[in-house]
């Protein structure tokens, strides 16, 4: 998980903390549960689970929790999780893209149309918003951890296509299918990742006028508590 609502330049602060905590909490577990029953039980081996479990400790979940969450795939072998992608159309024609995992289809589909519904949007079919993204991986490194000509350097070398440094954290872009073969080499000299993640990245942007800024928050805030939603990422890059 990588931060889980993807803002491409809405930002907006969360209240309900303690609520939210555990709704994520809850998803990263899920992450970690799934990686684990679908393949090796250790991270070293399995690059899902590291990225899943690298991701927890990020969002500082407890140990006793990853633990859990990984002894929890065993447990669930009548389960079937599966990862479904919507697509919609939110204020003033955003293009949303939602990631989720469940083991409920209909449930989920139910919920997420309802969100949108009540909140002005149209759910769409997949391809309807999705021409307005591309997938790229995105490497989210703790920006303490290594300076930023040395990240830019190895970034070079492993092969990435993007390196740059914000805020708090080194950002890298890559390839899709190489995001595991660059962040195989970045391991050798990196130890905090805050998320290794295929991202939808907007291409074709739209800015939002003032007037639908608190109905878009208010949208987006309620997909990402959605318990089946893993990721929601949107074309917004400005508010007039």
């Amino acid at each position: 998980m990588a931060g889980h609502s993807h803002w491409a330049g809405i930002k907006h602060k969360k209240g309900r903390a303690d609520k939210l905590r555990s709704n994520l909490f809850s998803k990263l577990s899920r992450e970690i549960t799934v990686a684990a029953k679908l393949g090796e039980k250790d991270p070293t081996t399995n690059p899902r689970l590291r990225s899943a479990i690298q991701a927890a400790r990020s969002a500082n979940m407890p140990k006793d929790n990853i633990e859990r969450a990984i002894d929890k795939s065993e447990a669930i072998t009548d389960s079937n999780f599966e990862s479904i992608r919507y697509e919609g159309f939110g204020p003033n024609k955003s293009a949303i893209i939602i990631e989720t995992l469940t083991n409920n289809k209909n449930r989920t589909a139910s919920n997420i149309r309802k969100i949108f519904q009540k909140n002005g949007g149209n759910l769409g079919t997949q391809g309807s918003a999705s021409h307005n993204f591309e997938q790229r991986g995105v490497i989210k490194i703790d920006r303490t951890d290594i300076s930023d000509e040395k990240i830019f350097e190895l970034s070079a070398e492993a092969g990435a296509e993007e390196c740059f440094s914000k805020d708090d954290k080194h950002i890298i872009y890559c390839k899709k299918d190489e995001i595991y073969n660059v962040k195989n080499l970045l391991e050798k000299n990196v130890k905090n990742f805050i998320s290794t993640e295929i991202e939808w990245i907007s291409i074709n942007n739209v800015i939002i006028p003032n007037e639908y800024k608190q109905d878009i928050i208010k949208f987006l805030e309620t997909l990402e508590e959605d318990d089946d939603v893993q990721n929601v990422y949107n074309n917004i890059i400005n508010i007039k």
